[in-house]
């Protein structure tokens, strides 16, 4: 008898393999990066500890973590559940912009005490993000038009249009670029970290539950999969698909609304830090898991917010980048290489 070796992939790798693969991929791009950095002259171990200091080492750099975590768990989410029924959904920059927009309207121009003011804006956040996918999400369920192109496209428009409001028709004459200050605001519970923490983390939860636990879950699971025998079993599946892709959109624009009422408290330009375009990677890295999307997130804000950190000792702009896709590049092949195992066969 002879026998041969060959890569075997499995359906799903094992939480210990996984996180080893991942811890792995990590530590490898740091130390190519350090090496990188080395031969410039800069000190490695030097630029990680002011990380590590920065970042861990007072409560202000847990507050810097935790407002980056908030609104990446959202985007990384609003992908996700898209991809749960087989659509990308590119344009959570764009939902973004427009549940920020959408709030901004209400908290400026709708008199009333802030205890009835915020559920509005979270209202008006959810509604701007589900009308702003509307468009993509009806061409492509009648029409068949790839939503990859129409919600990239959207993107541009809404964020244009914040510029335009915001430098312009609701200019702040006391400010540059941005409106006046919202009539209500999210309260923080921990320095200035806001509510919108543990509502990010419980909405991720309650997705997660939704997907796993319920009938409308298991559809959607199964339209993802399978739409073909999805359709053949009686399942709706244009009706799933209009249903999971407004669902995305309104959690991105949620993202806005928490973004301007609890940590910018202002309607302006350039208020996503690349949010929705982030959340693709952080969904990515989660493989489309509600839960997996909080760890994901918490990884990516730690990355985003070392880049930041970085900059402000002396590296440019696009040495961080390169250093920041570099560490999303190999932590993506770790993850793929953690559903490979090597197999024996009899021949």
């Amino acid at each position: 008898m002879s026998a041969a070796w060959r890569f075997q992939r499995l359906p799903s790798a094992s939480p210990v393999i996984a996180f080893s693969a991942r811890a792995a991929a990590i530590l490898l791009a740091l130390v190519i990066a350090g090496g990188v950095l080395s031969l410039t002259g800069a000190s490695p171990l030097k630029l990680g500890q002011q990380v590590l200091g920065a970042s861990f080492g007072s409560s202000f750099g847990f507050e810097d973590l935790g407002l980056l975590f908030i609104p990446l768990i959202l985007t990384g989410l609003s992908v996700a559940v898209a991809q749960q029924i087989g659509a990308w959904n590119i344009g959570a920059e764009g939902q973004f912009y427009a549940g920020a927009f959408a709030a901004a309207v209400v908290g400026l121009f709708v008199p009333g005490p802030p205890m009835l003011i915020l559920p509005m804006m979270f209202v008006a956040g959810l509604l701007g993000g589900a009308v702003w996918i509307l468009v993509p999400t009806l061409a492509r369920a009648y029409a068949g038009v790839s939503e990859l192109i129409t919600t990239l496209l959207m993107n541009f428009v809404a964020i244009l249009l914040v510029y335009y409001v915001s430098t312009n028709a609701w200019r702040d004459r006391t400010a540059n670029s941005a409106t006046r200050r919202l009539s209500a605001e999210i309260p923080e519970f921990w320095g200035s970290v806001h509510w919108g923490l543990p509502v990010a983390i419980v909405v991720a939860l309650l997705i997660a539950a939704l997907l796993s636990f319920s009938r409308w879950g298991y559809e959607v699971r199964m339209v993802g999969s399978n739409p073909a025998a999805a359709h053949y079993a009686g399942m709706p599946v244009r009706r799933h698909l209009i249903t999971v892709m407004l669902l995305s959109g309104a959690i991105a624009g949620l993202a806005g609304m928490l973004e301007i009422a609890g940590t910018v408290h202002r309607l302006q330009g350039g208020i996503s830090n690349n949010y929705g375009y982030l959340g693709i990677m952080v969904a990515v890295l989660a493989r489309n898991s509600a839960i997996g999307v909080i760890f994901s997130a918490a990884l990516m804000a730690f990355i985003l917010n070392s880049g930041i950190i970085l900059q402000t000792q002396g590296l440019t702009t696009s040495a961080v980048l390169a250093i920041t896709g570099l560490i999303l590049f190999l932590t993506a092949i770790g993850d793929e290489l953690a559903h490979y195992r090597i197999a024996r066969d009899k021949a």
